[in-house]
């Protein structure tokens, strides 16, 4: 194999001006190499290991946030619903007005115990009901008529602290199949993915960087490049490697993907990496048809995943540590459809689980005075959350990094 038909004649520096956003690099190497994150540095946080940490669970597909928090004194809800209503006596209350359905009871005993803080009605003005731009949107912080290049997370990144030329431990990792949007950036980050070592080694990415090893190495500056690149990506998945194989035995998680998922986070945080963000997900929320028998089934998962991560970081005292938020592209409209589903929505509730948050709802009910095929109006920015969750979490000014000034929201306690 000639090492011109693979990359053209460039010095790294060409490389790296030209090579587009941090992510596209990324998701062939899975990490950055070092000097390359060393470069970054500059303008990254070098996180302690006694930094607060932000854990990400994306509910892809848009849930349906009037069947997770149920408004079950609403007679509206259930005329609504005359299918996919909630009975009342199936809803676990969180106040006098609402509760979760009993495929979130996991969920409600964390709510119980404090762990748990319920967002109502988070959205953004001039919904998009794709799903594709509306998680762009989401996971950019932008407005809804307004592109944004990077995501939230990673302008976090640049707009923290200085970073230590001698950090090697990914910013952030993610354990979904393709990086989320979250973590790009015009300037390479070092970021991990970390969903699958089996699939990743059977995988074209593995592949290709052990292709290119048996090359030899050159005088040109791009082949120098892809041998650090190769033998930092292969130092990085031996580390994460032995990391995820530290079980512990008393962890029990239930037998699902985001369980899965979360287990190897706690077990990444346990191992006192400097990762400051993670990202799982679970999908299957687009629930148009059939949501009574396919929604509490993802609930479940999540709920019974959330308090098992809950436990495990608790066991090792790391629970003060970790805030774990979810989110949703959107929710669903109010009246179901005449396939016992929803449709696309806009404002939905979010949680946020952790040993510091107020344990309390936050926000109204949903107004269900609605027109036909009205659709709900969001209470809450969602960047209200992110800001609170920058400035009273991650200890970093929330409008450089968002673009503007948006109000906390108090579902964290001082």
């Amino acid at each position: 194999m000639e090492a011109d038909s693979l990359f053209p004649r460039t010095t790294r520096r060409e490389f790296l001006r030209t090579g587009g956003k941090a992510m596209s690099f990324l998701a062939l190497s899975q990490v950055a190499p070092s000097f390359v994150a060393r470069a970054a540095s500059l303008r990254s946080p070098r996180p302690d290991k006694d930094s607060t940490i932000l854990v990400l669970v994306q509910l892809a597909g848009g849930n349906d946030g009037l069947n997770t928090v149920v408004p079950f004194e609403d007679d509206r809800y259930y005329k609504l619903r005359p299918t996919l209503g909630i009975d009342k006596k199936d809803v676990l209350p969180l106040n006098e007005l609402s509760g979760l359905p009993t495929s979130c009871e996991s969920l409600h005993r964390l709510f119980s115990d404090g762990k748990l803080s319920v967002l109502q009605n988070v959205g953004y003005p001039n919904p998009n009901r794709s799903h594709f731009r509306s998680m762009e949107i989401w996971e950019t912080g932008s407005d809804s008529d307004d592109v944004e290049p990077t995501g939230w997370v990673s302008r976090f990144f640049d707009n923290s602290c200085a970073g230590s030329p001698d950090e090697d431990d990914p910013k952030g990792i993610y354990l979904t199949q393709q990086a989320p949007q979250v973590f790009d950036s015009d300037e390479f980050l070092n970021i991990y993915g970390a969903a699958s070592f089996s699939k990743k080694g059977s995988a074209g990415d593995r592949k290709l960087l052990e292709e290119l090893s048996e090359l030899k190495v050159g005088e040109q500056e791009p082949m120098h490049f892809l041998s650090h690149t190769y033998l930092d990506a292969l130092a990085m998945d031996e580390k994460i490697a032995r990391v995820l194989a530290n079980h512990r035995r008393k962890a029990v998680y239930p037998e699902s993907q985001i369980a899965n998922s979360l287990s190897k986070v706690a077990r990444m945080i346990r191992a006192g990496l400097d990762t400051r963000v993670y990202f799982v997900s679970l999908g299957g929320f687009d629930t148009h048809s059939n949501q009574i028998y396919r929604q509490p089934q993802l609930l479940k998962q999540l709920s019974t995943a959330l308090l098992a991560f809950q436990n495990d970081l608790e066991a090792d005292g790391l629970d003060s540590q970790v805030l774990t938020m979810t989110f949703s592209e959107f929710g669903r409209r109010p009246r179901e459809n005449e396939s016992n589903g929803t449709d696309h929505g806009t404002a939905a509730p979010l949680f946020v689980m952790g040993k510091n948050v107020s344990g309390s709802v936050m926000g109204d009910a949903p107004n269900l005075d609605l027109p036909r095929n009205g659709d709900l109006t969001y209470e809450t920015d969602f960047r209200s959350v992110y800001a609170t969750v920058l400035e009273n979490w991650l200890n970093c000014p929330s409008e450089p990094v968002l673009g503007g000034r948006f109000d906390t929201v108090p579902f964290l306690r001082g």
